[in-house]
């Protein structure tokens, strides 16, 4: 039995952290590259959309007071840098990947662990730390709805994306890594992945098997 192999009509869509603070040229926290892959991005969440799969974007959101944030940037926040602070502009989805139906986070109902309705079946969700499953409820969400398959995008492969993949993985579900939909990716690291059976392809392999 194949136990790896993805199941794209039991998928769900993960972007990560592709927020305005770290995709922007020139944003506080801008993490390289990630603007480069917003239209491949944008291809696979519009796929998503027509074919009424569910889409998750993780996101942070640290506090002024730094009273969230995790240790190796807990100094530079309580120092005054603001980034995706909740409330703010730099904190919200980039333009590009948005859902029509996309209004303001309402960080009073993220931060407590709840998620956030963007779409109609499109939420966000914020996690305290690297990784997606990391005190969140993002596991028994997902089993709620009989999804299997995790196809994850977004910024910084080498943290947030990385982590979540393994969680995932941990967690028994099936993975894909879009790596051309991502930002930050390293041949070792695509090689890692490969080690524990994600699938790694890139956007026009995934949005074929979608449409099948």
């Amino acid at each position: 039995m194949n136990y790896t192999s993805p199941v794209w009509s039991a998928s769900a869509l993960i972007t990560i952290d592709t927020q305005n603070d770290f995709t922007l040229p020139g944003a506080p926290a801008e993490i390289k590259g990630t603007s480069q892959v917003l239209p491949n991005m944008k291809s696979l969440l519009d796929a998503y959309r027509a074919k009424g799969l569910p889409i998750i974007h993780v996101i942070r959101l640290y506090k002024e007071d730094g009273s969230n944030v995790d240790l190796c940037r807990k100094e530079l926040i309580e120092n005054g840098a603001k980034i995706v602070a909740p409330g703010s502009e730099g904190a919200e989805l980039v333009q590009e990947i948005r859902s029509s139906e996309y209004v303001a986070l309402k960080a009073d109902e993220l931060l407590p662990g709840g998620l956030q309705a963007v779409g109609p079946m499109e939420w966000v969700m914020y996690k305290p730390r690297w990784g997606a499953f990391y005190q969140t409820v993002l596991e028994r969400f997902l089993r709620e709805r009989g999804i299997d398959t995790l196809v994850f995008t977004g910024c910084n492969f080498p943290n947030c994306p990385r982590t979540s993949m393994y969680e995932a993985s941990e967690r028994d579900f099936r993975v894909v890594m879009v790596e051309d939909a991502m930002s930050q990716v390293y041949d070792k690291g695509i090689q890692e992945m490969r080690n524990i059976s994600v699938l790694v392809c890139g956007t026009g392999d995934a949005l074929r098997a979608i449409s099948l």
